[in-house]
């Protein structure tokens, strides 16, 4: 299979890299802007003749015709990292949501590429509390532009299959943790105490209660679902089953740190941030039924997501400047 990754450095995206190219038939291209991935996650791979980078942007359309030529299968997981930011930068998500996964589905279509699978996640559901969303829940309420775009995206990637005789794999994801992400709020809270391991601010009240998905199992879940499914647009909720709070996150991560006494302060509200959704449920029926399961529940995916940071010689608080 000839595989075309959008967002290949970033941390899904590289880390599925990882995973394809292990089989000796796959060819991997990235494509990406650099603007969040990392040259550091895919430079073991630069030497791989099975093995392509091309630096570009979404919304190169003409570009992105070009690179997109010749492949089979496309993983879309490039997207805006920051979704506070659209609090400013109104237009973002529309852009890096919207329009580029229009861009991409144009550059499939002019090109007769056929199948997109594609990284959605919890943020078109809205804050519906503590109710458990199916795949066909509804009305989809998004409560942030992060969720107004990936269900703006959905509808497109829908629409193209249905007009243009393509077929697709939707994903709604928990919270993903692991190795090399680049947000977060483990990652946060690891960088807020290495700056000063005696204080911790936490955003909102620290209740805050979701599911966090280990990034290895979202690609089990990913490559399990498209085996197993033929439908012509297939959507499921991808999570663990279980909930963590902010709160135990904050905890988890100050034992693996190995700190005493740190002073816990918080901005205070539901919310860590407009647009934030407190509490996120799924229902899994559908996953569960077709066979497939999280190795990890939500604190087992956190401790070991939280070990593997702390040891990846890549994250800012291991990396050693030196001035002469």
């Amino acid at each position: 299979m000839r595989y075309f990754i959008t967002g290949g450095a970033g941390f899904i995206g590289s880390t599925m890299v990882d995973r394809l190219i292990t089989d000796k038939n796959n060819e991997i291209t990235i494509y990406d802007n650099f603007i969040s991935g990392q040259m550091s996650y895919i430079e073991e791979h630069f030497k791989n003749p099975r093995f392509k980078l091309v630096k570009g942007d979404l919304l190169d359309l003409p570009h992105l015709k070009e690179a997109v030529k010749g492949h089979d299968f496309i993983f879309h997981f490039a997207a805006n990292p920051d979704i506070a930011k659209a609090m400013i930068e109104t237009d973002l998500d529309l852009r890096l949501g919207v329009i580029a996964t229009y861009n991409l589905l144009e550059a499939m279509r002019v090109n007769n590429v056929k199948k997109i699978a594609y990284s959605s996640g919890s943020g078109v559901y809205g804050d519906v509390g503590l109710t458990e969303p199916k795949e066909d829940f509804g009305p989809l309420l998004p409560s942030s532009m992060y969720g107004a775009s990936k269900l703006g995206a959905e509808g497109i990637i829908s629409a193209f299959c249905f007009m243009f005789d393509m077929q697709s794999w939707m994903f709604r994801f928990a919270n993903v943790v692991g190795k090399s992400q680049t947000h977060g709020v483990a990652y946060d809270f690891i960088k807020k105490l290495k700056q000063n391991p005696k204080e911790l601010t936490i955003l909102g009240d620290g209740s805050q209660s979701k599911s966090y998905i280990h990034v290895s199992d979202v690609l089990n879940a990913m490559l399990f679902v498209i085996e197993k499914t033929n439908e012509t647009v297939n959507i499921f909720n991808a999570a663990t089953g279980d909930y963590l709070t902010v709160n135990e996150i904050a905890e988890i991560v100050i034992n693996k740190l190995n700190l005493k006494s740190v002073e816990l302060k918080y901005t205070g509200g539901k919310r860590g941030w407009k647009g934030d959704v407190p509490i996120v449920r799924f229902n899994l029926e559908k996953i569960y039924k077709l066979g497939w399961k999280s190795k990890y529940n939500s604190k087992e995916a956190i401790k070991h997501s939280v070990e593997e940071m702390l040891e990846n010689r890549n994250m800012p608080w291991n990396i050693v400047t030196t001035t002469i």
